[in-house]
């Protein structure tokens, strides 16, 4: 299937990148997916490699105001915390790697047409369809990063990873995981702004 699709960038583990990404950025060293798990206490993805082996795992509170989350290895080595900032107009989350490294996550929300979705501390950039999850992430000097896209129609919020550069994977699974935390929080709102309207 990710062979086939032009547009979508979703693939399953086994199956070849998108062709599209394929033409513009080559093959990627390798690929992880993940999948939330909805039905829980705690907001729980777990990251997978193409042999469907965990590598990590986000765990976050379902009842925190900054809505705290930690990303470990499979092993159980922290590797991140991400943290999201009460009343910004931004939708601004913190990301603290284990080696001290801070960077964040600013989404400008008032953008009609498209969201943009800044990295500061890093000189990284994001360019797609930021709601979607379907993007491609660029470091300083323009080079492709990696390729992440989302499954269409899955309970489990999948999405597969194309890494270009492995010597920023745990950064690069940091941001996805943000980046699910931020489009969560942002579907919340809207239906929570929805049924406040109907009533």
């Amino acid at each position: 299937m990710g062979v086939f699709s032009k547009v979508h960038r979703f693939h399953n583990a086994g199956e070849d990148p998108n062709v599209n990404n394929v033409s513009n950025f080559g093959v990627p060293e390798y690929s992880l997916f993940t999948s939330t798990k909805i039905l829980s206490l705690h907001h729980h993805i777990d990251i997978t490699d193409s042999g469907e082996r965990v590598v990590y795992q986000a765990r976050s509170k379902v009842i925190s105001l900054h809505d705290k989350t930690d990303l470990f290895t499979a092993a159980g080595k922290q590797v991140a915390h991400i943290e999201r900032k009460l009343l910004s107009f931004h939708e601004r989350h913190y990301i603290t790697m284990a080696n001290g490294q801070e960077f964040q996550l600013s989404n400008e929300i008032f953008h009609i047409i498209k969201d943009v979705t800044n990295i500061e501390g890093l000189g990284w950039r994001l360019k797609g369809n930021i709601l979607g999850l379907n993007f491609e992430l660029y470091d300083e000097y323009g080079n492709i990063i990696a390729v992440i896209g989302q499954k269409m129609l899955s309970f489990h919020d999948k999405y597969c990873i194309d890494i270009y550069k492995r010597e920023h994977e745990e950064k690069v699974v940091a941001i996805l995981v943000a980046l699910q935390h931020m489009i969560r929080d942002r579907e919340a709102s809207r239906s929570s702004s929805g049924s406040g309207s109907s009533n």
